[in-house]
């Protein structure tokens, strides 16, 4: 095991150990921003148009409560999945109360631009089931208390035990003691402003800018510290220069 104390830095490791904590780092960095794509390809695209708003995360969590889950799906992230004149069909049906007499018309459209993807295996709803589309076409009000809690309670399982482990190996880099010990805490607490937000803005849009600062807190700290760690992993001393 490694002796960590005060004496212990990342230039002094050993080999096995460097290389260990090397690969944990690169994947962790290719994994935020992985998901970082991934927020740009949903969230970022929850009001039609690219790049990650305020409107888009209100989208999400609050709802767009002149329309229904449906018109905002064809009307944003899923805009180019279906011609117009089937989108137009769709949010007209859903516009008009999502009548069962019409699901001839309506149920033959979803299976054939919508199944393809959101079938049973993907664990997406199966839109093209009658009970589940007609569920879509309510008035949206965002993300649902139940998924709001499956989602919080992976994030910090999860994430947490990540920002547990860049923060250990960051912990023997040379550098500031204030200002290690600040980022080492900064991404947990970011971490919980951003969960926190989501809730805030279930129910009050007005906490979305929460939501962005959240992520963007944590995501900066957490680079600093994998760069930083990789740096006096491998690079001379005399090349470094500690703040």
């Amino acid at each position: 095991m490694i002796d960590v104390n005060q004496n212990t830095t990342l230039g002094k490791l050993p080999m096995p150990y460097k290389v260990l904590f090397t690969g944990f780092l690169l994947v962790i960095g290719l994994g935020l921003m992985m998901a970082g794509a991934q927020i740009m390809l949903t969230h970022g695209m929850a009001d039609g148009k690219p790049g990650l708003s305020k409107e888009d995360i209100v989208y999400s969590y609050y709802g767009n409560r002149s329309g229904s889950k449906l018109e905002s799906a064809l009307t944003g992230k899923m805009k180019s999945k279906a011609p117009d004149d089937v989108r137009f069909t769709l949010i007209q049906w859903a516009r008009d109360g999502a009548p069962k007499e019409q699901w001839d018309k309506v149920g033959p459209l979803l299976e054939k631009y919508c199944s393809s993807c959101h079938d049973a295996e993907s664990g997406m709803d199966q839109v093209a089931k009658p009970e589940v589309a007609q569920k879509l076409a309510e008035v949206d009000h965002g993300a649902s208390i139940s998924s709001l809690t499956r989602v919080s309670h992976i994030h910090l399982f999860g994430i947490g035990f990540i920002f547990l482990f860049v923060g250990w190996i960051f912990g023997m880099a040379e550098f500031n003691y204030r200002w290690k010990l600040i980022l080492i805490a900064t991404p947990f607490v970011f971490l919980i402003a951003d969960i926190l937000s989501w809730w805030l803005t279930k129910y009050w849009p007005a906490f979305a800018w929460l939501t962005m600062i959240g992520g963007f807190g944590y995501s900066l700290a957490s680079t600093v510290m994998v760069m930083t760690s990789l740096v006096q992993m491998w690079l001379p001393p005399w090349t470094q220069k500690a703040p």
